[in-house]
Protein backbone atom coordinates (compact mmCIF):
# COMPACT_ATOMS: atom_id res chain seq x y z
CA UNK A 1 0.00 0.00 0.00
CA UNK A 2 1.48 3.20 -1.16
CA UNK A 3 0.94 6.29 1.34
CA UNK A 4 1.28 9.56 -0.44
CA UNK A 5 2.91 12.31 1.89
CA UNK A 6 0.78 15.42 2.71
CA UNK A 7 2.30 16.50 5.98
CA UNK A 8 6.01 16.28 7.54
CA UNK A 9 7.41 17.07 10.80
CA UNK A 10 10.89 18.24 10.90
CA UNK A 11 13.68 18.68 13.77
CA UNK A 12 16.86 18.53 13.22
CA UNK A 13 20.05 19.76 14.95
CA UNK A 14 22.19 19.31 11.92
CA UNK A 15 20.64 21.23 9.10
CA UNK A 16 23.73 19.92 6.42
CA UNK A 17 22.07 18.25 3.60
CA UNK A 18 18.05 18.78 4.40
CA UNK A 19 17.21 21.96 1.73
CA UNK A 20 16.89 19.44 -1.45
CA UNK A 21 14.19 17.18 0.50
CA UNK A 22 12.44 20.37 2.43
CA UNK A 23 12.32 22.43 -1.47
CA UNK A 24 11.21 18.84 -2.69
CA UNK A 25 8.66 18.45 0.29
CA UNK A 26 7.19 22.11 -0.83
CA UNK A 27 7.35 21.72 -4.80
CA UNK A 28 5.17 18.38 -3.70
CA UNK A 29 2.56 20.71 -1.55
CA UNK A 30 3.57 18.87 2.08
CA UNK A 31 2.73 21.07 5.03
CA UNK A 32 5.87 21.38 6.78
CA UNK A 33 5.89 21.41 10.39
CA UNK A 34 8.92 22.29 12.47
CA UNK A 35 10.56 23.45 15.76
CA UNK A 36 12.96 26.23 16.55
CA UNK A 37 16.14 26.43 14.43
CA UNK A 38 14.67 23.85 11.91
CA UNK A 39 11.84 26.16 11.47
CA UNK A 40 13.95 28.86 11.17
CA UNK A 41 16.03 27.54 8.51
CA UNK A 42 13.53 26.11 6.75
CA UNK A 43 11.57 29.88 6.23
CA UNK A 44 15.10 31.10 5.56
CA UNK A 45 14.76 29.04 2.29
CA UNK A 46 11.49 31.09 1.41
CA UNK A 47 8.82 28.20 2.26
CA UNK A 48 6.49 28.29 4.39
CA UNK A 49 6.17 26.69 8.12
CA UNK A 50 4.11 25.72 11.08
CA UNK A 51 5.19 26.20 13.91
CA UNK A 52 5.40 23.24 16.14
CA UNK A 53 3.77 25.36 19.55
CA UNK A 54 1.06 26.36 16.97
CA UNK A 55 0.41 22.43 17.10
CA UNK A 56 0.20 22.68 20.82
CA UNK A 57 -0.24 25.59 21.98
CA UNK A 58 2.88 25.65 24.35
CA UNK A 59 6.50 27.56 23.70
CA UNK A 60 9.43 25.35 23.74
CA UNK A 61 9.81 25.28 27.83
CA UNK A 62 12.20 23.97 30.38
CA UNK A 63 15.17 25.63 28.47
CA UNK A 64 14.27 23.93 25.61
CA UNK A 65 14.06 19.92 27.28
CA UNK A 66 9.88 20.27 26.09
CA UNK A 67 9.11 21.13 23.03
CA UNK A 68 7.16 18.43 21.02
CA UNK A 69 6.62 15.87 23.80
CA UNK A 70 2.58 17.28 22.95
CA UNK A 71 -0.50 14.74 21.96
CA UNK A 72 -1.22 17.09 19.18
CA UNK A 73 2.59 16.00 17.70
CA UNK A 74 2.62 12.11 19.32
CA UNK A 75 -1.11 11.77 17.98
CA UNK A 76 -0.57 12.88 14.60
CA UNK A 77 1.95 10.64 14.22
CA UNK A 78 0.52 7.14 15.85
CA UNK A 79 -2.68 7.85 14.95
CA UNK A 80 -4.29 4.84 13.03
CA UNK A 81 -5.97 6.19 9.88
CA UNK A 82 -7.77 2.59 9.50
CA UNK A 83 -9.09 2.96 12.78
CA UNK A 84 -12.52 5.22 13.14
CA UNK A 85 -11.92 5.71 16.75
CA UNK A 86 -8.21 6.83 16.25
CA UNK A 87 -9.92 9.21 13.46
CA UNK A 88 -12.80 10.53 15.51
CA UNK A 89 -10.53 11.69 18.08
CA UNK A 90 -7.74 13.32 16.53
CA UNK A 91 -10.54 15.34 14.62
CA UNK A 92 -12.05 15.65 18.05
CA UNK A 93 -8.53 17.04 19.72
CA UNK A 94 -7.54 18.86 15.96
CA UNK A 95 -4.60 16.60 15.52
CA UNK A 96 -2.93 16.98 12.37
CA UNK A 97 -1.88 13.63 10.90
CA UNK A 98 2.05 13.61 10.11
CA UNK A 99 3.05 11.55 7.24
CA UNK A 100 6.68 11.92 7.49
CA UNK A 101 8.74 12.59 10.46
CA UNK A 102 12.85 13.88 9.51
CA UNK A 103 14.68 14.09 13.23
CA UNK A 104 17.93 13.55 14.12
CA UNK A 105 19.34 13.27 17.73
CA UNK A 106 21.27 15.80 19.57
CA UNK A 107 25.19 15.00 19.34
CA UNK A 108 25.62 12.90 22.35
CA UNK A 109 28.70 11.18 21.64
CA UNK A 110 30.73 14.43 19.88
CA UNK A 111 29.29 16.00 23.77
CA UNK A 112 31.13 13.51 25.79
CA UNK A 113 34.13 13.01 23.57
CA UNK A 114 34.78 16.95 23.89
CA UNK A 115 33.85 17.36 27.18
CA UNK A 116 33.90 16.15 30.89
CA UNK A 117 31.39 18.26 32.68
CA UNK A 118 28.01 16.18 33.27
CA UNK A 119 25.48 19.62 33.16
CA UNK A 120 26.56 19.36 29.29
CA UNK A 121 26.21 16.04 28.75
CA UNK A 122 23.36 15.38 30.50
CA UNK A 123 21.39 18.01 28.29
CA UNK A 124 22.81 16.21 25.60
CA UNK A 125 20.77 13.32 26.16
CA UNK A 126 17.77 13.53 23.67
CA UNK A 127 14.15 12.53 24.87
CA UNK A 128 11.91 14.18 22.35
CA UNK A 129 13.79 12.99 19.12
CA UNK A 130 14.27 8.99 19.74
CA UNK A 131 10.35 9.44 21.02
CA UNK A 132 9.36 10.69 18.27
CA UNK A 133 11.50 8.48 15.85
CA UNK A 134 10.11 5.54 17.57
CA UNK A 135 6.48 6.73 17.54
CA UNK A 136 6.57 6.83 13.39
CA UNK A 137 8.64 3.91 13.02
CA UNK A 138 6.14 1.95 15.24
CA UNK A 139 3.24 2.97 12.89
CA UNK A 140 5.16 3.00 9.54
CA UNK A 141 1.91 1.91 7.74
CA UNK A 142 1.05 5.19 7.72
CA UNK A 143 4.24 7.33 8.55
CA UNK A 144 7.83 7.65 7.07
CA UNK A 145 10.40 8.15 9.53
CA UNK A 146 13.95 9.39 8.69
CA UNK A 147 16.33 9.12 11.68
CA UNK A 148 19.84 9.43 9.77
CA UNK A 149 21.03 12.39 7.27
CA UNK A 150 22.36 9.50 5.40
CA UNK A 151 19.00 8.72 4.34
CA UNK A 152 18.54 12.56 2.88
CA UNK A 153 19.29 11.60 -0.56
CA UNK A 154 17.51 8.28 -0.49
CA UNK A 155 14.20 9.99 0.37
CA UNK A 156 15.14 12.43 -2.33
CA UNK A 157 15.03 10.32 -4.55
CA UNK A 158 11.41 8.82 -3.60
CA UNK A 159 10.00 12.15 -3.55
CA UNK A 160 11.13 13.11 -6.82
CA UNK A 161 10.31 9.45 -8.46
CA UNK A 162 7.55 8.42 -6.66
CA UNK A 163 5.76 12.01 -6.65
CA UNK A 164 5.75 11.78 -2.68
CA UNK A 165 4.25 8.44 -2.70
CA UNK A 166 6.08 5.65 -0.44
CA UNK A 167 5.32 2.09 -0.73
CA UNK A 168 4.91 0.00 2.82
CA UNK A 169 7.95 -1.94 1.94
CA UNK A 170 10.15 1.16 1.93
CA UNK A 171 8.29 2.86 4.99
CA UNK A 172 8.98 -0.34 6.55
CA UNK A 173 12.66 -0.57 5.80
CA UNK A 174 13.25 3.30 6.68
CA UNK A 175 11.38 2.42 10.61
CA UNK A 176 14.13 -0.79 10.89
CA UNK A 177 17.05 1.80 10.34
CA UNK A 178 15.25 4.37 12.44
CA UNK A 179 15.15 1.32 15.44
CA UNK A 180 18.36 0.79 14.80
CA UNK A 181 19.39 4.51 15.06
CA UNK A 182 18.02 4.78 18.40
CA UNK A 183 18.95 1.54 19.97
CA UNK A 184 22.58 2.69 19.15
CA UNK A 185 21.93 5.92 20.51
CA UNK A 186 20.76 4.52 23.88
CA UNK A 187 23.62 2.37 24.10
CA UNK A 188 25.76 5.70 23.47
CA UNK A 189 23.71 7.45 26.46
CA UNK A 190 24.07 3.68 28.68
CA UNK A 191 28.04 3.68 28.60
CA UNK A 192 29.20 7.15 28.43
CA UNK A 193 26.54 9.22 30.59
CA UNK A 194 26.81 6.95 33.98
CA UNK A 195 30.69 6.45 33.85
Amino acid sequence: MTKKIQSALISVFYKDGLEPIVRQLNKLGVRLISTGGTKTFIESLGISCTGAEELTSYPSILGGRVKTLHPSIFGGILGRREEAKDLEEMKQYQIPEIDLVIVDLYPFQETVANTKEEKAIIEKIDIGGPSMIRAAAKNFSHVAVIADKKDYSYLEQLLITQEGELTMAQRKELAAKAFEVVAGYDLATTSNAFA
